[in-house]
């Protein structure tokens, strides 16, 4: 009974280990991302991420984003945001564009823990691409090019996933180099 009661122990204690190690701390912008910390606590310490983090607290997303979720976010880094067209972020963050820039950050959450075996999943089942509703309400479609995840926005752009599964304490992180847009 003795030798039951320890493989049982054992059996456990290897199920969280296993558990544990999916659940991996990443380093992104030069920081650890600590899966027991929520979407913006890990985000405040990227410095990838700053222009990200000054975005959603434009929007008044700070709390929406430290919620239980879950939530699959494709995080955009500064060198994204720098691609849009110069002056872009500094109006998106205006007051009076709080709406637009609403509509732009939620259309880069996906509601539920979405990791890259999930989205691998579904591309696989959609025979090389899936399609998924975001929290704005559009549409983003995933696709494998080589051995990268690229995402296809509404308007027919394009941004890769540099870093994938980012766990959080309320979802997962995926960083992309492209700011995707609703239609």
């Amino acid at each position: 009974m003795k030798k039951v009661a320890l493989f049982v122990v054992a059996l456990f204690a290897a199920q969280a280990s296993f558990a544990q190690g999916n659940m991996r701390t990443v380093k992104v912008g030069g920081a650890e991302m600590y899966p027991n910390k929520n979407i913006v606590e890990n985000a405040l310490n990227s410095k990838d991420h700053t222009t990200l983090v000054a975005a959603v607290k434009a929007a008044g997303l700070v709390e929406t984003l430290q919620g239980k979720g879950p939530f699959t976010v494709f995080a955009p880094t500064n060198d994204a945001f720098g691609k849009l067209p110069a002056g872009t972020v500094e109006t998106l963050v205006k007051p009076e564009n709080k709406g637009t820039l609403t509509t732009i950050l939620t259309y880069h959450v996906v509601p539920g823990r979405m990791d890259s075996e999930a989205i691998a999943e579904a591309i696989k089942k959609g025979n090389g691409k899936a399609t998924f509703k975001t929290v704005e309400g559009g549409t983003l479609t995933a696709m494998m090019k080589g051995k990268k995840l690229v995402l296809t926005d509404e308007k027919g752009g394009t941004s890769t996933v540099t870093i994938k599964d980012v766990y959080q304490s309320n979802g997962v992180i995926h960083v992309v180099d492209t700011v995707i847009m609703p239609d």
